[in-house]
């Protein structure tokens, strides 16, 4: 082999070593890009994934965006925003309110002891009675503005009644009654009164409810939902001193039980009731 020849090759290799080492160096080039490129769009994502975070955590729950709704008034019912509910004859003389929370498991236990007594004197126009429900055991305090964090159980219950209020004022007693009943009244800690499914369910089994098309429709559209937030907020500023449920108050004297810590019977009611309704 010449010289010459013997030249070029060693020429033509160097240049093939050359490109080489060009081709290599363009594609580490682009490897950098293409990291630093998905390094960007994986800093981006995660500052867009912590901004939609911090939206949805700052974002007012469905309960709390109601507070500023109008309120639909269920039939039956009078006053500020229809929450003034009373039940009875006309002629009876004397009113009994009556403080309950759909949750609270002395209301259940007072409902299913004393619960039919009530009824009784209601049809006899022994007396009225004015219902004002509380959602305190969701932790609410609409007094305050606040909606709490311990379910929503009591104001969706609070609102199907307001949906069988505006079917009548006797199928609004037979459904509380059968809220609060051994069958259905669930412990304080489930919160099974804020599914429509299962507050439907119990509603068929009163009779001007049962595949009631238009209160199911009020129920599951949640059409007395802004109602329910309201009458909260009567329970919040009553002036009666309440605080607790369930509580009742005649002529605005508290009736109590001759022991504070014990529960209400037929007995004690009937006593406290008749003592009120002679001052």
């Amino acid at each position: 082999m010449s010289k010459r020849n013997s030249q070029a090759a060693k020429n033509a290799a160097r240049e093939r070593l050359r490109l080489e080492r060009e081709k290599q160096a363009q594609r580490a080039k682009i490897k950098r890009q293409v990291i630093v490129a998905a390094s960007v769009v994986a800093v981006l994502a995660a500052a867009g994934g912590i901004g939609y975070a911090v939206v949805q955590a700052n974002k007012p729950s469905y309960w709390e965006g109601l507070k500023g709704d109008k309120v639909v008034a269920p039939a039956n019912t009078k006053g500020t925003d229809g929450t003034t509910v009373v039940i009875g004859k006309d002629t009876a003389k004397k009113t009994l309110k009556v403080y309950e929370d759909p949750r609270c498991p002395v209301c259940a236990a007072f409902e299913q002891t004393v619960g039919s007594t009530v009824k009784k004197d209601i049809d006899d126009g022994k007396y009225k009675i004015q219902y004002i429900g509380g959602t305190f055991l969701d932790g609410d305090s609409l007094s305050k503005g606040k909606i709490g964090s311990r379910g929503e159980g009591s104001k969706n219950a609070t609102s199907a009644m307001g949906a069988a209020l505006n079917v009548s004022p006797e199928a609004f007693l037979e459904y509380k009654t059968a809220l609060y009943s051994k069958q259905w009244h669930p412990e304080e800690t489930d919160d099974k009164f804020k599914s429509d499914d299962y507050l439907i369910k119990i509603a068929n089994t009163v009779p001007a409810l049962k595949n009631n098309t238009a209160f199911q429709t009020a129920v599951k559209k949640g059409t007395y939902d802004a109602w329910a937030l309201a009458m909260s907020k009567t329970w919040d500023t009553n002036k009666d001193g309440v605080t607790g449920t369930p509580s009742f108050v005649m002529d605005g004297k508290t009736l109590t039980t001759s022991d504070p810590n014990q529960p209400w019977t037929v007995s004690e009611f009937n006593s406290a009731v008749n003592a009120a309704l002679k001052a």
